[in-house]
């Protein structure tokens, strides 16, 4: 520890706030610490980069990294982070040295230092960057900052707090002494000198600092069960410029609810959130934990896509990591403060909260949408409208009885309940084993008969076999012998609904939905889900999904009723032992949908239809034309009469969606929006990364798409130049997944790339600039008019025989392989040559990584030898660093054996 001794510099005039004296303590000796230098590369710091080089040199060079003990990174920052090298890149210090010694100044504005601090959390302190946290190596932070942030510091240096990580904070007389404090590990960890020459002068007080650090990270400790009173509330502000006037009152409404809850870690939680067309977190659930603190910030905010912020709170403020205490059954409360109807969907988002059993408050104002704010709102009660924003002190009472409801209300579920539960089902697994055994023998399973699959869940969900994985009743049966039990809480049965529907009676996991076969689900069930049940369930019967659920005492049964198919359809035992009495039941049930069944034959109502349009610096003067080509197009769909849906993505480094295909229903608001479009610019154009994303992102049920109803998926890409990444895989698996693209391109287009994105030759098609897309306009409408449903499903995979193997290539395209690369693609080529390519005999992939990872292709893309070839001789360098090679295996274990990327893996081909 050291000691709280401020201690004072005066040279010239000058005054610095030094890291304190020498800690007085028994001290151990530690094998090691991990030292992030964070360097300011702001506009404002050029004059002072060479003396902050020097500064990190001498620090380097007192440190004890030749011998393993330790680890340094460095950083530069301004706008955004850049990582000159992790703390894993090198070993040596003549090497850290060398590349300190040859940085160059970023430069750039604004300086964004909360951004930088945040980055450093999520990315530099981790065991893949060669953090030793987990470990026990002491985590110490460096930052060298000549100005204020433009950004806010408060919730990313409390993250960097817990997670132990010691910041030493230097700064300047430009920089914000009560921001360097905020950051710093504690007040005599904050220091500044004049300006960064003077960094010499504060040298010996931080080597002293740093050389008596021992390791003291202690671990979190557990968190104590929720108490009745703990709750989780977040407010989401609306801080577009229609709000700018009522944001005093908006202001003064937060400070009166915080004035009246019970804050403290263990008590009350608050977080603030604004929003426009972007999120800003003010600050996490976790940032602040007394009154004081929290009602300084409010009272500093000042004014900034309501389905966007939604999804934004679920996925990132609603978190552990954010100070949410969800899972320990703390109420999760969000109050909504919203000015103006949302120019973006915030059905699915909103849906995903309350599965996540966040319960929202959705006040509004005479501008508001009110039927969107009971979308969002818990139940119809929750949601509340005043005249404008003046006007919320007449719901405040109303809002803070409803708050205190809420702690009797909500009882977390007991640990002793969820492990009775969890025992009893232990206790019961291996009557669940032979119930499914003996529905098994009552199949006729083969690849042209019955398909089985089987799925564990408890918090999380597990696959054991697809539906495409056996095709013999006796493999079936050996997998189903060799299940153990999963374990783990909370059961989360919404969640696992929902993954069955996404990833199970898919194309590709061998369901034959959309050939008519009759698909079942059974599921068995021995407690109350901790999520909710109802969205997932209402989509797997939207999708012809029988459901039948077989429950115990344990379970809920109204929750079943609601899952099943219908009321017959929910079957009830004391415990699992008890399932053979209701297996007559099951197969007589399963017998009446076989003869009820018949195969479907979707009859499209309408086209789900996407434009891809560039919007690189390139595009900036064709912006307009490709404009009013989408209209053109729009003006001719039937969108008003709920059959074509339409949704519009812009791209150029990064796509950015403008709207979804089930954002707008009327052809008038889509033709407004269109009309408004700002051109986005950037550089480079990333095409592929802007067709996977579609593929992960758009082409989806929950953002509108209707393919597993059998409404063809079209794609219409505008592309003004070449892409600078690889367009293969991305392409291939839309085609996959049905999607017919047209490609259009001008004179700086690659032809032989846009044919390898459209859905045939004849669907690629060029103009010599944007402004003659009128002329191609008749020929892509007459190919829209008769589109039909052609979708094939997959063929059945085969059984794997021993002359098939998935073959991944995995490639080291760093700096240091530059000339060498060469050999290596030769290399590839030659083992290639020797294999015997095809869709059920051998299958391919490249990969090459440095920093990041680059997929070249998939095992599905190419199915024959030629094209695997023809693409391997295209393949350049990558460059880069460092060789992140644990971070790249890991990549290639999620996303490359994996079903979707041709991996047989499931099938038994050798990988």
């Amino acid at each position: 520890c050291r000691g709280p001794i401020l201690f004072e510099y005066i040279h010239h005039k000058r005054r610095y706030f030094g890291f304190g004296k020498r800690a007085e303590a028994q001290r151990r000796q530690p094998t090691g610490r991990d030292v992030v230098f964070l360097l300011d590369g702001s506009d404002g710091t050029r004059t002072g980069f060479r003396a902050m080089q020097d500064f990190v040199q001498r620090v380097v060079e007192r440190l004890s990294v030749d011998d393993s003990k330790d680890r340094v990174a460095v950083v530069q920052y301004s706008r955004e982070p850049t990582v000159q090298f992790y703390l894993n890149t090198y070993g040596t210090k003549v090497q850290i040295l060398d590349v300190v010694k040859g940085l160059r100044h970023k430069g750039g504005r604004p300086l964004n230092t909360g951004a930088a601090l945040q980055y450093l959390r999520d990315n530099v302190f981790t065991a893949s960057a060669g953090s030793r946290r987990l470990e026990g190596a002491p985590q110490v932070l460096i930052l060298l900052s000549g100005g204020r942030s433009s950004d806010s510091v408060d919730a990313a240096a409390s993250a960097l707090k817990q997670l132990g990580v010691m910041t030493f904070a230097i700064g300047t007389r430009g920089s914000d002494s009560r921001e360097l404090q905020k950051i710093s590990h504690d007040d005599n960890s904050a220091v500044s000198v004049s300006d960064f020459t003077d960094l010499q002068l504060i040298q010996e007080q931080l080597q002293s600092s740093l050389e008596v650090l021992v390791t003291d990270v202690k671990p979190e400790s557990p968190t104590e069960l929720a108490h009745t009173t703990q709750r989780d509330i977040v407010f989401l502000l609306d801080g577009s410029d229609s709000t700018r006037n009522g944001f005093p009152a908006v202001r003064d409404f937060v400070e009166k609810v915080v004035e009246k809850l019970n804050v403290g870690e263990r008590k009350d939680r608050v977080s603030v959130v604004q929003y426009s067309r972007d999120v800003e977190v003010q600050f996490y659930l976790n940032t602040y934990t007394t009154k004081e603190d929290i009602l300084d910030s409010v009272r500093g905010l000042k004014p900034l896509n309501t389905g966007a912020a939604l999804q934004y709170l679920r996925d990132n403020v609603f978190t552990a990591s954010a100070g949410s205490r969800r899972l320990e059954g703390a109420p999760q409360v969000l109050i909504l403060l919203s000015g103006g109807r949302s120019s973006d969907s915030v059905d699915a988002a909103a849906s995903a909260l309350k599965q996540l059993g966040v319960m929202t408050f959705a006040i509004g104002t005479r501008g508001s949408d009110s039927r969107e704010l009971q979308k969002i709102s818990h139940d119809d009660n929750s949601a509340v409208s005043v005249s404008d924003f003046t006007d919320l002190q007449l719901i405040q009472e109303q809002l803070q009885s409803s708050l205190e409801v809420l702690v009797t209300d909500v009882k977390p579920e007991s640990p002793t309940e969820l492990g009775t539960v969890l025992e009893y089902t232990r206790n019961g697994f291996p009557a669940v084993r032979d119930f499914v055994e003996k529905v098994v023998e009552k199949l006729n399973v083969g690849e042209r008969k019955d398909r089985v699959s089987v799925v564990q869940y408890s918090r999380d969900v597990e696959v054991q076999f697809y539906l495409n994985t056996y095709t013999t009743k006796e493999d079936i049966w050996d997998s189903v012998r060799g299940l153990k039990h999963k374990g783990g809480r909370p059961l989360n049965t919404g969640a696992a609904l929902q993954y069955v529907s996404d990833n199970v009676f898919t194309n590709p996991a061998g369901s034959r939905r959309l050939q008519g076969v009759p698909q079942i689900l059974i599921l068995l069930n021995g407690g109350r889900s901790f999520d909710n049940v109802d969205t997932p369930a209402s989509v797997l019967k939207q999708q012809g999904i029988i459901v039948i659920g077989i429950g115990t005492r344990n379970s809920d049964s109204g929750e079943l009723r609601r899952v099943s198919h219908d009321p017959n359809y929910t079957l009830s035992v004391s415990e699992f032992t008890e399932l053979p009495s209701v297996q007559e039941q099951i197969s007589s049930l399963m017998s009446t949908v076989l003869v009820r069944a018949t195969p479907m034959t979707p009859t499209p109502t309408g086209r789900d239809v996407v434009f891809l349009l560039d919007g690189s610096d390139g595009t900036r003067t064709g912006f307009r034309a490709m404009q009013d080509f989408v209209q053109r197009v729009v003006e001719r769909l039937s969108v008003d009469d709920s059959k074509d849906r339409v949704a519009v993505v812009q791209y150029s480094r990064e796509p950015t969606v403008q709207f979804y295909l089930n954002t707008y229903g009327t052809k008038v608001q889509i033709l407004d929006v269109v009309k408004g479009l700002r051109h986005k610019g950037g550089r480079p154009l990333n095409t592929g990364a802007a067709l996977q994303y579609l593929r992960d992102n758009v082409f989806t049920a929950s953002a509108g798409s209707r393919r597993l109803e059998g409404a063809p998926q079209v794609l219409i890409l505008l592309s003004g130049g070449r892409s600078s990444d690889s367009v293969d895989a991305a392409a291939s698996a839309l085609k996959q997944l049905g999607v017919m693209t047209f490609a259009i391109g001008t004179r700086g287009s690659d032809s032989r790339e846009l044919q390898k994105i459209s859905h045939d030759d004849n669907s690629a098609v060029s103009v010599s600039d944007f402004t003659d897309l009128q002329l191609i306009q008749e020929q892509l409408q007459s190919s829209l008019e008769v589109l039909v449903t052609d979708v094939k499903p997959e063929s059945p995979t085969e059984l794997a025989h021993t002359t098939q193997r998935d073959i991944v290539f995995l490639l080291d395209g760093s700096d240091s392989t530059r000339n060498g690369f060469p050999a290596v693609r030769d290399f590839v080529e030659k083992v290639v040559e020797k294999l015997n390519v095809g869709e059920r005999k051998d299958r391919v992939s490249v990969v090459q990584y440095s920093r990041d990872v680059e997929v070249q292709f998939y095992l599905n893309t190419y199915t024959t030898k030629e094209d695997i070839l023809d693409s391997v001789r295209g393949l350049k360098h990558k460059g880069g660093r460092p060789l992140n090679t644990g971070a790249a295996l890991q990549y290639v274990s999620d996303n490359v054996f994996t079903n979707p990327a041709g991996s047989r893996r499931l099938q038994g081909v050798p990988q």
